[in-house]
């Protein structure tokens, strides 16, 4: 597929985003572009949530991973369901109750302002990370596909990629995003479905005798019980993506700002629980899909594509799909994919940064009505400029793989909003509030010299996901110490 066939294809898309942008974005109210007015039916918010949680990442790093890893990633992914029901049962009665724009305003009624503030610190840091590796994913591809071939730096192809979002969300915000991720999360699952039929197809497979297959059991190593030392043992990796849920989706404003649009919490509840077995079967598919491009390259002497003189296999599904000559079908369905999952994340993470830092920082809701709309507008335009940097970062220091990082990066930034949320909800204490950010920023040092240890001097055991219940724990003794009598 071309550069020029690829560009074409993302215009026409955009052209579809921006038709939708512009019939929710009509009234262009702070209450659409936070809330959407609290009218989102529960099953359009369940659809699209399943294409803004798997993202990017997922559609070309989940498959790039399973060379190295295997089918373990799946017992991390049982994890994922199981948070899945305390976010909807635990978290959602919670912020209903309150009928909260942000949900780190339930910090505030708990404990105070400076908890309030160091909780919205923190899931400002952990979004503007996600949606940058988010992000960073498909400009990488765009940049290796389409515009090296025209001698268009990196940064120009970050800096068109976020304009782009920028554009479409604008107006309608949430209310926008809501419908504009049902029609991603379509085009993403569809990208998966195709492209395991057409790869099956030229290897003259059926999909059972795919899965029958001797070459598939190579990879599809799901259960890791041989020793708990080991990293990817199953019970550290289903408790460690029970709590990534748990904060990634239940405490993170991004998430749950499109739950709150449902019209009542027993709808949100729908929503999660729905969404959840969703997205264990399509992660399961992706996985499928990993071992089938590595058999088919293997079967075909295609190389792991290089990025800056080094194999990356985040690369290899896209070098497959445009590159191999299977089918023009196969690539047009792939860029669709694509770009349906890094936008439908990183369009919800812009719009959320607004409302974060809108209703936490500046108190939106306070100043006078005719200046909240040019602040919202004006810290949008911020959010976007701050992602194109971070973005452009890390292209010069990341190294591994990008799912793995996303998560690592999530076990030192999400810890505090699990210790502080934990004890607001399982204690009665109060706490001296202004002390708050002091244990908040001990307890990530600690996870972070913890998570540096060689693991020869912890006895072989491999610190891995668990990093971020063990920074929640060490957040919630923190509030022990300085509780109020």
């Amino acid at each position: 597929m071309s550069a020029i066939q690829i560009l074409v294809l993302i215009a026409a898309y955009f052209a579809v985003l921006l038709l939708i942008s512009y019939f929710t974005g009509k009234n262009d109210s702070n209450a659409d572009f936070f809330k959407a007015g609290r009218t989102s039916p529960w099953y359009i918010v369940a659809f699209g949530m399943v294409g803004a949680s798997l993202s990017g990442v997922t559609f070309i790093s989940v498959p790039g991973w399973v060379d190295g890893s295997q089918f373990s990633y799946f017992q991390v992914v049982l994890g994922y369901m199981f948070g899945y029901f305390v976010v909807a049962f635990v978290l959602m009665p919670i912020y209903y109750k309150l009928n909260v724009t942000s949900i780190y305003e339930y910090l505030l009624e708990r404990f105070g302002t400076m908890s309030h503030k160091t909780g919205a610190f923190f899931f400002f840091i952990s979004r503007v990370l996600g949606a940058a590796f988010r992000l960073y994913l498909v400009a990488i591809v765009l940049q290796q596909f389409v515009f090296d071939a025209w001698n268009i730096p990196f940064e120009i192809t970050v800096i068109i990629s976020i304009a782009l979002i920028w554009i479409y969300t604008n107006k309608g915000g949430i209310k926008t995003i809501v419908w504009t991720d049902t029609l991603q999360t379509l085009f993403m699952i569809a990208a998966v479905i195709l492209s395991i039929y057409f790869i099956n197809e030229s290897l003259g497979w059926s999909f059972g005798e795919f899965l029958a297959s001797n070459e598939l059991k190579d990879y599809s190593k799901i259960l890791v019980t041989d020793s708990f030392l080991e990293r990817s043992h199953f019970l550290k990796s289903f408790l460690g993506g029970m709590f990534i849920t748990i904060c990634m989706t239940g405490l993170d404003q991004d998430m749950m700002q499109k739950n709150l649009t449902c019209k009542t919490l027993k709808d949100a509840q729908k929503n999660m629980v729905s969404f959840s077995i969703v997205l264990v079967v399509v992660t399961l598919l992706f996985m499928l899909l990993g071992a089938l491009l590595f058999i088919y390259a293997k079967k075909h002497g295609i190389a792991i594509p290089l990025m800056d003189g080094t194999p990356k296999t985040d690369l290899l599904f896209p070098e497959i799909a445009l590159n191999s000559g299977l089918s023009i079908t196969l690539a047009i369905t792939f860029m669709l994919g694509l770009i349906a999952a890094a936008y439908s994340s990183a369009d919800s993470a812009l719009t959320s940064l607004t409302t974060s830092f809108c209703v936490d920082f500046l108190n939106i809701e306070k100043r006078p009505h005719d200046q909240q709309k040019k602040l919202r507008k004006k810290t949008h335009i911020t959010m976007s400029i701050m992602l194109v940097i971070v973005i452009i970062i890390f292209k010069h220091v990341l190294s591994s793989n990008v799912i793995d990082s996303l998560l690592t990066v999530a076990g030192y930034t999400y810890g505090p909003l699990l210790g502080l949320f934990a004890f607001g909800i399982f204690t009665k204490y109060k706490i001296r509030d202004k002390h708050v950010w002091i244990v908040a920023g001990i307890s990530v040092a600690i996870t972070f010299i913890l998570g540096k240890i060689p693991a020869e001097n912890l006895g072989g055991y491999v610190v891995g996901y668990e990093l971020l219940p063990i920074n929640g724990l060490i957040t919630f003794l923190g509030l022990i110490l300085i509780r109020r009598k």
